[in-house]
């Protein structure tokens, strides 16, 4: 451990030197990244963090329970409340599904086994990036990006169902909820979505600044190597990489699955107050890219036609 320890202190000594050697870039690097937070980072997430927060303060999860527990529960083994989580990331994007997930734990709504099996499969891409960013941005097509959302949802689903594992839920077991759906005002609930959704999108843009510049010599190694080091890296970073052809399809389906370093980074500061473990998440996120990816190229050729 003390021998891994001082590896990282190097390393990290060699990025500080980096910084300070090639501070010109490393200062550009950050003024693109906070450029893309402002145009697209906030403007795409900010509302969903807010409004997903409010929805659970309200009581969506108890709401939506019953309605989603026949689903939830035989194919995921996650009590039905988790269907919250599942729909608001599949909306909201990174990482408002994973913060869903947290808040139901803390709530008392999923037991940490089923808030952690949540976590490997709630914490998706956000439709507007599939379909317009990467859709009609790289490729000129919204039915390019269609095809990747589906690709997306489906292959979350399919995580999911590899993770349910010989787990079970709360079921139709008591769950002690320490919701405060029951006494909170409107008013009070949206005065604090509003702030816990500001902290929440500081904390994913300085995630994104960071790793945004950490990327940028990655650019270097050049062809599908580059393209797929800078995605693995940081997701946003990707998009003027891809090409429009069969490899960048599949590229562009692998990378959103897998999210990069960043979106993990992302998800374990709205998940660490909650105590849950990162490790399915993480694993979670290496599955959904690789079935992505594998069923990009598979359908490449029909959807680039």
């Amino acid at each position: 451990m003390k021998f891994r320890r001082q590896a990282l202190c190097l390393l990290v000594l060699g990025v500080l030197i980096w910084f300070l050697m090639d501070a010109q870039s490393v200062r550009s690097a950050a003024l693109e990244a906070l450029e893309l937070c402002a145009a697209s980072v906030i403007p795409a997430l900010f509302p969903f963090l807010v409004v997903s927060t409010l929805l659970l303060k309200l009581g969506f999860s108890e709401a939506l329970s019953p309605w989603l527990a026949g689903l939830m529960e035989p194919l995921f083994r996650v009590g039905g409340a988790g269907g919250a989580a599942l729909v608001l990331g599949l909306a909201g994007g990174y990482p408002v599904g994973a913060r869903t997930a947290a808040e139901l734990y803390t709530a008392g709504s999923l037991s940490r086994e089923e808030a952690e099996r949540l976590l490997s499969f709630a914490n998706n891409s956000n439709p507007v990036f599939l379909i317009s960013v990467l859709g009609v941005g790289v490729f000129g097509s919204v039915r390019t990006g269609v095809w990747l959302w589906l690709i997306h949802v489906l292959c979350a689903l399919l995580t999911g169902l590899f993770f349910r594992g010989n787990g079970s839920s709360f079921g139709r077991q008591y769950v002690k909820r320490q919701s405060a759906s029951q006494n909170i005002s409107f008013s009070a609930a949206l005065v604090q979505s509003v702030r816990e959704g500001l902290g929440a999108i500081l904390s994913v843009c300085a995630f994104v600044v960071f790793f945004y510049v950490l990327s940028r010599p990655l650019l270097s190694l050049g062809g599908t190597t580059g393209t797929v080091a800078v995605g693995m890296t940081e997701l946003f970073s990707l998009t003027p990489l891809l090409t429009p052809d069969r490899m960048g399809f599949a590229l562009a389906a692998a990378m959103s699955g897998w999210g990069g370093l960043s979106v993990l980074c992302q998800t374990a500061a709205v998940v660490e107050p909650s105590g849950l473990s990162m490790g399915r998440a993480a694993a979670g996120k290496a599955i959904h890219g690789l079935l992505s990816g594998l069923l990009g190229w598979l359908l490449a050729g029909y959807v680039l036609a």
